[in-house]
């Protein structure tokens, strides 16, 4: 395949795309992926933060050789920080100038400051633009942590690829981008902006899946102590922490053993380098003595 624009031809494709970058993916994410691409429909990911979600957008966005542009979102994120403002500071230069030369046609220097070259232009409004590799990835990043009145502005954005500038009118896309929304689900995400989109459910990875993943992006690490790293976090993610790691974790903690010249998992080891792996410590204090030592022995038993 291409290293440009060119776009899977099916799901096997995709796949195959997809863990030529170092993401292995389950089978139903590349199926949903490749039809989100093949329709051009935004894709809707959900899950426990650290699965992989907004890896697909940057593995995406490589292999096709597009664009990646990212919004991260947050409480409080508005049009100004999301889409477009105006540059007051040179909108208000130009008056001055207008007004020092004598200008005074106050309709046709209204028209003036609100050229397209005094707008600054945002993710959203960028996402818009033609660009010669192809339409770009636009990432917008746990959308649940936005407000419910920015979600709703995006409805009109992820149905017709295109903003409303009053002073300049509409902006359309003239090829779609390749939409991915991501959500943590702190909050539930309306119905109204879920029907614009493909939705698929991105859950742990298997140890099988998981085991893959290691081995790829930390290449320095032993047969023996990767296995028994997917082994500790596929147990832990059994227990009943306000915070089970994730993937992203899971490559942390293995990357940071590797550092320490780790050959195997110890208690001493794991409780050195815990905070690699879980971020509360009303978690790190539940994986202390007995129930530390029950999970490493069952982790490294096979080992």
């Amino acid at each position: 395949m291409s290293a440009t624009s060119t776009l899977p031809v099916s799901v096997d494709a995709m796949l195959e795309l997809l863990t030529k970058r170092g993401y292995f993916a389950e089978r139903s994410l590349a199926t949903v992926a490749f039809l989100a691409l093949r329709l051009g429909r935004p894709l809707f990911l959900e899950g426990e933060a650290g699965v992989g979600k907004t890896e697909i957008a940057k593995v995406l966005a490589g292999a096709l050789g597009r664009k990646l542009i990212r919004l991260q979102c947050y409480e409080g994120l508005d049009v100004a920080s999301a889409v477009y403002e105006w540059n007051s500071a040179s909108q208000m230069i130009a008056i001055r100038l207008a007004e020092a030369s004598g200008d005074t046609d106050r309709e046709q220097l209204s028209s003036d400051i609100f050229a397209e070259k005094f707008l600054i232009k945002r993710p959203l409004l960028q996402a818009l633009e033609p660009d010669t590799a192809g339409p770009p990835v636009l990432l917008i990043d746990e959308l649940d942590r936005a407000d419910e009145a920015f979600e709703a502005y995006l409805l009109e954005i992820l149905s017709d690829f295109q903003v409303t500038i009053p002073e300049l009118g509409t902006v359309k896309a003239p090829a779609p981008p390749i939409v991915i929304v991501t959500s943590n689900r702190t909050r539930e995400i309306h119905d109204a902006l879920k029907r614009r989109c493909l939705y698929h459910w991105v859950d742990y990875p298997s140890a099988e899946r998981e085991l893959a993943i290691v081995k790829s992006r930390v290449p320095g690490i032993s047969a023996k102590l990767s296995q028994q790293v997917v082994n500790f976090v596929q147990m832990l993610r059994n227990q009943d922490f306000y915070k089970n790691p994730g993937v992203a974790e899971t490559i942390d903690w293995a990357t940071a053993l590797t550092e320490l010249d780790a050959r195997s998992l110890t208690p001493q080891v794991v409780g050195d380098t815990i905070g690699a792996l879980l971020k509360y410590q009303d978690d790190i204090g539940r994986m202390q003595g007995d129930a530390l030592q029950k999970v490493l022995k069952e982790a490294t038993s096979d080992n």
